[in-house]
C-alpha cells in the first residue's frame, strides 16, 4: 500500500465507501442507490459552485419527503457512510502516529508532546532531580467520566464499529495472504451489513446502569491495559532524562466518574442507583485482577528445584493454607513444587470471595472470612511474590507482568474510579433548612442573612452531637441526608477512594459549601470528603476569589479543610459560562478566574486543584485538552488537574487504544510542562486590559443577541431543539426546569442545536464586533492596534488558542446551509435574528484573518481544513431533508405520520452528528 498519508485515507474512504454501496444495492435496489447517487452528486456540484444544483436539491428532496422510508433509507445511507469514514480517518490517525513515533526512535529524539518531550524539556529548563521528585509527589491528574448525554451512537453501535475498526487493523498492519485478506473483506462485508440492518436509534432513554455500563466498557477494554503502560513511559523518561536518580512515581494517573454520582437535574440517579454503580465498579475490577491473577498462575512456574523463596513468602503461604478447607487442598498439592502457582491460586479464590461479599448489601452480612478486606491486603500479597523473586534472581520477572499488576492495583484499588457526587445547592439548603426547623435551630433558615446563616452553620458544625437521627424528614430530604451515609458506608466497604467528591451545583455563596459540610459532618465525614464549589455563571466566576477567600477565613471549614491536607478542588463550569455570557467572555473570566483562586489559595496557604467541567465542543469547553491545559495561567496547574471526559468525547478518545495512548500521553505532557518554569510574557498586563475590553465588547454583542423579543422564537422554530430531548441518548431531562427559556436549558442541547443547524453560534458569535471595535476604537491607531492583536496570538498560547477554536467553529458553520433553517421561520424574525448572525459570522471571519495573517481559516490546520471541505458534501444532504422534514411537521404537526416524520427527524440529527463528529 502507498506511504503517501492522503492517498493511503482516499484507499480506505473508497475502500469503505464501495463496500457500502454494495450492501445498498443488494439490501434496496439499483433504482435507490442510483437516487443516493443523484442526491451525492447535486451537493457536490452545488460545493463545486454549480448554482442550479440547489434548486434542484431542494425539489428532490421535496419529493422524497413524500416517501418517508426511502428518505430513512437516504438518511441511514449518509450517517453510515460517515460511520465508516470517521473509521477510516481514525486508522490513518494511528498510522501517522505509529510512522511518526518509528521517526522519532530512529533520529534519537522523542516525539513532540510526548511523556519523554516533556520531561527533557524539564531538564532543558535546568529542573533537579530533587525538584522533579517534589513536582512528582504533588502531580495529580484525573479525567473524570460524566454522562452527558452526548453520545448519539448507540451501544450496539459502538460494538460493531469497534468490530470494523479491528478488522481495519488487521488489514492495514498484519501481513496477510491473499485468502486471509479476501476473508478480512468478507468480514467487513458482514458487518457493514449488519450496520445497514441495525436500528440507530435508542427505542427508549438509556438507565442510569445503562451508562454506567457503557463508562465501565472503556475500563475494561482500555483503561485497565492502558494506563499502567503511561507509569512505566514517565518512569523510563526519568531515567533517561536523569541517569543514575531514583525516582518514586506516586500515583498521579487516576480516574474519575460521574456516572451513577451525578444527580444534579437527575432524578434518576437515587441511592439505590449510587449504590448499585459503586458496586459495579468494585466488582469489575475485581473481575479483571481474577484474570489477571489467573494469567500469572500460567506464567509463574518456577519451581523449588531450580529457585529459592523468600522466608516472608513461605510465612504467607502458609498462613494462606490455614484459610483453606480441607476439601479444597488437593488441587494446590498438584502444585507442591510451585509455590508461586499455589499462591496464585489462593489469591485467586480470595478475590472470589470478595466479588461474592461485594454483591450483598454493605449492611447485611460480615465480610467471608477469605475475602479480602481491602486493595492493600491484596497488594501485600502481591509484593510478597515480587520481593521472593527479586532475592532470587528473578528481577526480569518480577518487573514484567507483575509489577503491572502491581502497578494497576495501586492505581485502581478496589474502587476502580473515584466516584464524585454532585448535587444543586438548592437541594442542600432545602435538606438543611428542613432539619434546622425540625429541631428549633431556625425557623426561616432560607431566610436568613448570609452572615447569620455562615454563623449557625458554623456553630452546627464545630458541634459534636449529631444533627439528624431517624430519617423521618421528607423524601427529598431523607434523600439527601441519606446520600452523605451512603459514601461513609463505600468508604467502609470499598476503601476511601471509592467517593472523595461532593461537588455543589452553582456555588453563590459561603453558606452553600458550608451546608454540604455539615451534612458531611453529620455522616462521619469531616475531613474525610472533599467538598467542592461548582462555579458556572458569568457572576459565579467574578464573585469565587472572594467567596474563596471568605470560606478560607471560616474556622470550622479550615479545621475541616487541614484534615484533608489544606487542598482545594474547585471546579469551574465552561457550558453556562459560554450560554450566559458568549465565547469570548466565557473564556476570559474562566482564565481570570483561574488565576484569582490560585493567588487565593496561595495567600491562603492552600493547595489548588482546579477541576475544568469541559463538553466536547467548543462552545462547552472542548478543543484539544493539551493545547487547553497549556493555555492557563501556569500557576492556576502546578501540576495538579481534574477534567472532564463527556459522551462522544469517550468513545473517541478510549475506543481505540492507540488513540486513548496519544491522548492520555499529551495530556501528562501539557500538566509535567506547566510545571516547569515559565516566565511571565512582559506584555501580560497590556494584553490582559485588551482582553478585559475585548470580552465586554462580546459580551454586549452576545446578549443584545440572546435578549432580542424574537430570539426564543427563532431558536426553537430554525433549530431542532425540540426533537432533540426525544433522541434518548441520555438518562437525564434536557432541562432543570419545566420552562421554554434558554436560561433553564441544559448546555449540552443548546450547543447540540445550534451545531445541528450549522450556525455553531456558541463557538465564535461576538467574536468579529468584539475585535473590529477594538482596532477601530476612536483616538487610536488602528494599525498599531491589529499589531498588537497579533503579537498576542504568535506570543500567548490562551489567545492563540481562543482564536483557534474560533476558527474550527467558523469552519465547521456554514452561512449557506444555516440559512435553510432561517427559511423555517417568519420574514420578521429571520430578518431580526438570522440576519444578524449572518452578519458578525461575516465580521467575525473578516478580523480573524486579519489578526492571524491567514488568507483562509485554519490554515495551520490543513488536515482539519481538508477533512471540513471533503465532509461537507455528504453531510449537506442530510441538512435539506431535515429542514424538510422540519418545515412538514411544522405544518402538519397533527399529520397522520407525525410519529414517523419526527423519527425520520431525530435519523437526520444522528447522521449529522456523525458527519460533523459533534453532538453537544
Amino acid at each position: 500500500m502507498t506511504a503517501d498519508p492522503q492517498e493511503r485515507l482516499r484507499y480506505w474512504i473508497r475502500t469503505l465507501g464501495n463496500l457500502l454501496g454494495e450492501t445498498i444495492i443488494e439490501q434496496e435496489g439499483q433504482d435507490f442507490f442510483e437516487l443516493e447517487e443523484e442526491i451525492r452528486a447535486l451537493a457536490k456540484a452545488w460545493r463545486g459552485g454549480d448554482r442550479l444544483a440547489q434548486a434542484r436539491i431542494v425539489e428532490r428532496i421535496s419529493h422524497l419527503v413524500e416517501d418517508l422510508p426511502q428518505a430513512l433509507a437516504v438518511l441511514k445511507a449518509f450517517a453510515t457512510y460517515f460511520q465508516l469514514v470517521n473509521l477510516a480517518e481514525e486508522r490513518q490517525r494511528v498510522h501517522i502516529l505509529r510512522r511518526r513515533m518509528a521517526e522519532a526512535y530512529e533520529r534519537g529524539a522523542p516525539m513532540a508532546e510526548t511523556i519523554a518531550h516533556a520531561v527533557q524539556r524539564l531538564y532543558a529548563e535546568g529542573l533537579s532531580a530533587d525538584d522533579v521528585r517534589a513536582l512528582l509527589q504533588d502531580l495529580m491528574i484525573m479525567p473524570v467520566f460524566t454522562a452527558h448525554p452526548t453520545e448519539a451512537k448507540r451501544r450496539t453501535m459502538l460494538f460493531k464499529l469497534k468490530t470494523i475498526a479491528a478488522i481495519l487493523n488487521d488489514l492495514d498492519m498484519v501481513d496477510l495472504l491473499p485468502a486471509e485478506r479476501e476473508e478480512k473483506i468478507q468480514q467487513l462485508r458482514e458487518n457493514i451489513v449488519l450496520l445497514w440492518q441495525s436500528d440507530e436509534m435508542r427505542d427508549r432513554p438509556p438507565t442510569v446502569m445503562d451508562e454506567v455500563r457503557n463508562g465501565l466498557y472503556f475500563f475494561e477494554n482500555t483503561l485497565y491495559d492502558l494506563v499502567p503502560r503511561i507509569y512505566a513511559e514517565l518512569e523510563r523518561a526519568l531515567v533517561e532524562a536523569y541517569p543514575g536518580e531514583e525516582f518514586i512515581l506516586p500515583p498521579f494517573l487516576r480516574y474519575g466518574s460521574w456516572v451513577g454520582g451525578d444527580r444534579d437535574g437527575n432524578p434518576f440517579v437515587d441511592l439505590a442507583v449510587t449504590e448499585e454503580t459503586l458496586r459495579a465498579h468494585k466488582d469489575l475490577i475485581l473481575e479483571l485482577y481474577a484474570q489477571t491473577v489467573e494469567s500469572l498462575y500460567d506464567h509463574l512456574s518456577s519451581a523449588t528445584t531450580r529457585t529459592g523463596f523468600s522466608e516472608a513468602f513461605w510465612e504467607s503461604l502458609r498462613g494462606d493454607f490455614k484459610l483453606v478447607p480441607a476439601q479444597e487442598r488437593e488441587v494446590l498439592d498438584r502444585f507442591e513444587q510451585e509455590p508461586y502457582r499455589q499462591k496464585l491460586i489462593m489469591m485467586f479464590r480470595r478475590l472470589a470471595a470478595t466479588r461474592t461479599v461485594n454483591r450483598h448489601a454493605w449492611h447485611e452480612q460480615a465480610p467471608e472470612r477469605r475475602a479480602y478486606g481491602d486493595a492493600q491486603e491484596f497488594l501485600a500479597d502481591l509484593y510478597i511474590i515480587r520481593d521472593s523473586l527479586l532475592q532470587n534472581k528473578g528481577e526480569r520477572v518480577a518487573r514484567s507482568r507483575l509489577a503491572e499488576l502491581i502497578r494497576a492495583v495501586e492505581i485502581f484499588g478496589f474502587h476502580l474510579a473515584t466516584l464524585d457526587i454532585r448535587q444543586h445547592a438548592e437541594r442542600h439548603r432545602s435538606a438543611v433548612a428542613e432539619v434546622m426547623e425540625r429541631y428549633g435551630l431556625a425557623r426561616r433558615y432560607e431566610s436568613m442573612p448570609e452572615q447569620d446563616r455562615v454563623a449557625l452553620l458554623s456553630r452546627e458544625i464545630g458541634g459534636k452531637r449529631p444533627l439528624t437521627a431517624l430519617l423521618d424528614f421528607s423524601a427529598e430530604t431523607n434523600e439527601t441526608v441519606g446520600l452523605f451515609r451512603l459514601i461513609r458506608r463505600a468508604q467502609t466497604a470499598i476503601g476511601p477512594e471509592a467517593v472523595q467528591t461532593c461537588i455543589i451545583s452553582m456555588t453563590t455563596q459561603v453558606s452553600n459549601v458550608l451546608e454540604a459540610l455539615l451534612l458531611a459532618r453529620d455522616a462521619g465525614l469531616y475531613g474525610k470528603i472533599d467538598v467542592v464549589p461548582l462555579f458556572e455563571t458569568i457572576e459565579d466566576l467574578r464573585t469565587a476569589p472572594s467567596i474563596m477567600s471568605r470560606l478560607f477565613e471560616n474556622g470550622a471549614y479550615r479545621r475541616h479543610l487541614a484534615l484533608r491536607g489544606d487542598r482545594q478542588q474547585i471546579m469551574i463550569g465552561y457550558s453556562d459560562s459560554n450560554k450566559d455570557g458568549g465565547y469570548l467572555m466565557a473564556n476570559w473570566m474562566l482564565f481570570c478566574a483561574q488565576s484569582d483562586l490560585a493567588k487565593v489559595c496561595d495567600e491562603a496557604g492552600v493547595k489548588l486543584m482546579l477541576f475544568h467541567g469541559r463538553g466536547g465542543t467548543l462552545g462547552r469547553g472542548g478543543g484539544p485538552t493539551n493545547r487547553a491545559i497549556l493555555a492557563q495561567p501556569p500557576e492556576s496547574v502546578r501540576g495538579r488537574i481534574k477534567v472532564t471526559e463527556q459522551g462522544e468525547v469517550i468513545s473517541s478518545r478510549y475506543s481505540n487504544p492507540d488513540i486513548a495512548h496519544r491522548h492520555l500521553e499529551q495530556l501528562v505532557n501539557a500538566v509535567l510542562l506547566t510545571s516547569g518554569r515559565r516566565p511571565r510574557h512582559p506584555e501580560s498586563e497590556s494584553w490582559f486590559a485588551a482582553m478585559d475590553a475585548l470580552s465586554e465588547i462580546a459580551f454586549g454583542k452576545y446578549r443584545t443577541l440572546v435578549e432580542k423579543p424574537s430570539f426564543l422564537r427563532y431558536f426553537h422554530e430554525a433549530t431542532p431543539i425540540d426533537h432533540i430531548s426525544q433522541l434518548n441518548i441520555g438518562s437525564r431531562p434536557a432541562r432543570r426546569k419545566t420552562s421554554t427559556g434558554i436560561a433553564d436549558l441544559r448546555a449540552i442541547p443548546w450547543v447540540f442545536a445550534w451545531t445541528q443547524s450549522r450556525v455553531n453560534l456558541p463557538g465564535w458569535y461576538g467574536v468579529g464586533t468584539a475585535l473590529e471595535q477594538w482596532v477601530h476604537e476612536e483616538g487610536d491607531d488602528a494599525a498599531q492596534r491589529l499589531e498588537r492583536l497579533r503579537a498576542m496570538y504568535a506570543e500567548w498560547p490562551f489567545f492563540r488558542t481562543v482564536l483557534d477554536n474560533v476558527q474550527v467553529g467558523l469552519s465547521k458553520g456554514d452561512m449557506q446551509i444555516a440559512s435553510l433553517y432561517a427559511a423555517l421561520t417568519d420574514a420578521e424574525t429571520r430578518t431580526a435574528v438570522f440576519d444578524d448572525i449572518l452578519d458578525e459570522y461575516k465580521r467575525t471571519e473578516r478580523m480573524v484573518l486579519a489578526v492571524t495573517g491567514y488568507v483562509e481559516l485554519l490554515e495551520s490546520e490543513v488536515w482539519l481544513q481538508r477533512s471540513i471541505r471533503l465532509r461537507n458534501p455528504y453531510v449537506d444532504p442530510m441538512n435539506y431533508i431535515q429542514t424538510a422534514l422540519l418545515e412538514r411537521l411544522r405544518c402538519q404537526p397533527d399529520a397522520p405520520n407525525a410519529a414517523e416524520l419526527r423519527k425520520a427527524v431525530l435519523l437526520s440529527v444522528n447522521g449529522v452528528a456523525a458527519g460533523l463528529q459533534n453532538t453537544g
